[in-house]
């Protein structure tokens, strides 16, 4: 059975009501059998061919990537290629892995050249669509979306796209995608990867490509877990609010969570703030959490905290786990950095500092003589001169990017946190 670590920051709650108190969940995925008795996979590999793409060898880097990302797939895998500036083209329909298909896609990955404007939007859909020719509930469908540029042409509305990237997950393609350089819509990928159960990723140099599709290609194939979702049970009156921006709902005493799928070894740790009303000293409140997935695979058994009623005295006296101490002063520092990204990127760089000077004096409150609390309180302080002045692009995105990794479990490249055993 694997370990499922859950725990509270503190224990007694205040009778007087108002209090907040944090559930850390912690877990760390299965470990994938060899990849020879792996699931097969369908991936459409959906490539912007517009005109900025001309420059940094963007073309030739991504023939590169694609290869490579091919030579990953067996025979009873499937794949697809689409391409696209302002009109579409389905390079490769999609097939199975077989060695006369992977010599084809090669073949003609050399004739892609750049040219026109974006259509982000109808690239990305027809990608979607040729993995949805060949849907197989046992087998996991994931388009990989590459762009090194704005949605200009066709569908241009981040909702609408963002709706479609829902109801395609619920269809059972995922999204994740890819912004190559200075120019792309981190925001919309963002969100397209979050409402598509996939991953988004700032590619800050053109050379870089074929280490990130190939990786997250790698990750596709190592899933242990799909549609993995945390079940909480908070009583009614209780308020419950996740920290990470994962996906969720709250319907009576259930809350919940969708983690999307987990790969081998992944090391996953998930913090929802809780809000307790008024009650009597020595009153008892509980709260339950299970960990699910859509095959079964995950064998963790479920947990139970509770929180007691207690005096102002000795809720003040009452002993802190650190360990979930460090874990929220992280996402809140994770979070307030986004914020103070959006005040940034409206010009409101007032209001960036005054949101990460609020948050670290936050931290210090309940950080006491803890170092690396104390540590995240003062690196907030010293980052708003940075996001008090315009910011340039790759900083921007380097930014935001640095503080959704942290907030999905990611690590600084945007990768899935392993296990090192």
């Amino acid at each position: 059975m694997m370990k499922f670590d859950v725990r509270s920051d503190r224990a007694l709650i205040r009778t007087a009501g108002d209090s907040r108190r944090f559930i850390m969940v912690s877990f760390i995925a299965p470990v994938a059998p060899p990849k020879a008795g792996r699931k097969p996979i369908n991936v459409a590999f959906v490539l912007d061919r517009s005109g900025s793409m001309a420059g940094e060898r963007k073309i030739e880097l991504v023939r590169e990537a694609v290869e490579k990302a091919i030579g990953m797939l067996r025979e009873d895998d499937r794949f697809s290629v689409v391409i696209y500036d302002d009109h579409i083209d389905v390079l490769m329909e999609s097939t199975l892995a077989a060695a006369e298909a992977k010599r084809a896609a090669r073949q003609l990955l050399e004739l892609i050249t750049p040219r026109g404007s974006t259509d982000l939007g109808g690239g990305w859909l027809r990608g979607c669509e040729q993995a949805a020719t060949h849907l197989d509930d046992a087998v996991p469908a994931k388009c990989l979306l590459l762009t090194d540029g704005l949605a200009n042409h066709g569908i241009i509305d981040q909702a609408e796209l963002t709706r479609h990237a829902g109801e395609l997950r619920q269809r059972g393609v995922l999204t994740s995608a890819f912004g190559v350089g200075g120019d792309f819509d981190e925001v919309l990928l963002q969100k397209m990867a979050d409402a598509g159960g996939g991953h988004s990723y700032y590619v800050e140099k053109a050379v870089q490509i074929p280490d990130f599709l190939t990786s997250e290609l790698g990750e596709t194939i190592e899933v242990v877990a799909r549609d993995a979702t945390l079940k909480f049970r908070v009583p009614t009156n209780v308020g419950a609010q996740p920290l990470n921006p994962f996906r969720f709902e709250r319907s009576g005493e259930s809350l919940s969570m969708d983690l999307g799928s987990l790969v081998s070894g992944q090391e996953v740790t998930i913090v929802v703030e809780l809000h307790f009303p008024a009650g009597n000293i020595g009153e008892m409140l509980s709260a339950g959490v299970r960990l699910t997935d859509r095959d079964g695979a995950i064998d963790a058994a479920p947990a139970t905290l509770n929180w007691t009623f207690a005096d102002h005295a000795a809720n003040d006296k009452q002993a802190r786990d650190r360990s979930v101490d460090i874990a929220v002063a992280e996402l809140y520092a994770a979070k307030t950095r986004d914020e103070a990204l959006a005040h940034n990127r409206r010009g409101e760089f007032d209001a960036a500092r005054n949101a990460m000077r609020k948050t670290a004096d936050r931290i210090r409150e309940y950080a006491g003589d803890n170092k690396i609390l104390l540590n995240l309180a003062d690196a907030l302080v010293q980052d708003t001169i940075e996001y008090q002045e315009p910011m340039a692009a790759p900083s921007m995105k380097a930014h935001y990017h640095s503080s959704h990794y942290m907030m999905h479990n990611r690590d600084v490249q945007g990768k899935a946190k392993r296990h090192s055993s």
